[in-house]
């Protein structure tokens, strides 16, 4: 099968995240099945024009705005001979494939950005971006998402059929996330991934803030860059919480070693479409602290493998690192509990279940 995979970004972008991840995971298992797939994405800074990644032929085309129009054209030119077209749908904006080819076209959504559009990008683009989104009800008949959770959001906030969506959870690479060894010596919350701010990184200062009162050694790692870094900078300052470790970007063998070395990592954002980070968190045998709500309240069950919190509820969260970092029979079991839930999860599966659907529809 030949497929044409569009995303903003592509699994080498400096910005790329867990919308990439799963776009390598999946796209090179269906190139080890057969399948031909051709990835169409921006440009930047250092990076070639066209790339084989893992078997994957990728074609960067047009910067931050200007693949909006060379990507569709390139997708049109090359979806002559395709059997299907993934509009990978990672940035809010819909790329609209439907209109421009008869080829197949099947939408990934990894989640539902009606609820921060605004917050992150100010009442005027955010409105658009929202009347945006909503035309992925129009535009697809078919769309994979990530959890249960996020297709209900697909379903109340953009209008879409439930009989059109499709939930294919995503995997974790056991190979490279798993338990080693002992914790670091002192107790460690850790926090990775983008800082924007929907991500409510201001909550984990200050629920750390109040948490030290009572475990005064606990160390909080902030992990990743992003536009609300600078923010959460001055208000680490204004907090006074000069112990706050800010680290730009690791290695991915220094990422794997924070999770796995970590007390527990702290996620608390206001919307997530399954949360990555926590099922390899998971892997590697840390607990994960997040806000209830989203995709999260999946990847977490709560009281097992890590604590749900009612979103918004700074206190509460502070309460549940205490509970975490004083208490290490606890630790230990949600420890082993993560281990064994995060084994319900693997990226071949997740490719299968794609493949199925992407067959379904070419045909």
């Amino acid at each position: 099968m030949n497929i044409i995979w569009l995303n903003h970004r592509d699994p080498r972008h400096p910005q790329a995240g867990g919308a990439e991840v799963h776009l390598r995971e999946v796209a090179k298992r269906l190139v080890k099945t057969g399948c031909e797939v051709t990835l169409i994405s921006e440009r930047f800074p250092g990076s070639q024009e066209e790339e084989l990644i893992d078997g994957i032929k990728v074609l960067r085309r047009g910067g931050r705005l200007g693949v909006h129009l060379r990507a569709p054209l390139l997708m049109r030119r090359l979806a002559k001979d395709a059997d299907v077209v993934v509009d990978d749908i990672a940035h809010a904006v819909p790329w609209w494939s439907r209109f421009a080819t008869k080829t197949p076209v099947v939408g990934i959504v990894h989640h539902v950005h009606q609820a921060v559009a605004t917050l992150e990008l100010g009442p005027v683009l955010g409105t658009a971006v929202k009347l945006a989104e909503k035309t992925i009800k129009p535009s697809y008949n078919n769309i994979i998402t990530v959890s249960q959770e996020t297709k209900h959001q697909i379903e109340k906030q953009l209008g879409v059929e439930g009989s059109r969506i499709h939930v294919v959870y995503h995997g974790v690479d056991h190979e490279t996330f798993r338990p080693d060894g002992e914790k670091f010596s002192r107790p460690t919350l850790l926090s990775l991934g983008r800082i924007k701010k929907y991500k409510n990184l201001d909550h984990i200062l200050r629920a750390y803030d109040q948490a030290k009162k009572r475990v005064p050694d606990l160390r909080l790692v902030i992990c990743g860059g992003g536009d609300y870094k600078e923010h959460i900078v001055d208000l680490a300052k204004c907090l006074n919480l000069d112990d706050v470790l800010f680290v730009s970007r690791v290695r991915d063998e220094e990422r794997v070693r924070l999770l796995q070395k970590s007390w527990a990592l702290c996620t608390p954002s206001l919307v997530e479409g399954w949360g990555l980070v926590i099922t390899e968190a998971a892997a590697c045998g840390t607990p994960t602290l997040a806000y209830d709500g989203s995709g999260s309240s999946e990847a977490i069950i709560d009281g097992e493998t890590g604590y749900l919190v009612k979103n918004g509820d700074i206190q509460a969260l502070s309460e549940k690192i205490v509970m975490l970092n004083q208490d290490e029979k606890l630790r230990r079991s949600m420890s082993n509990a993560a281990v064994q839930y995060s084994n319900k999860f693997d990226w071949d599966t997740t490719a299968n279940e794609t493949l199925k659907i992407l067959e379904a529809s070419a045909n």
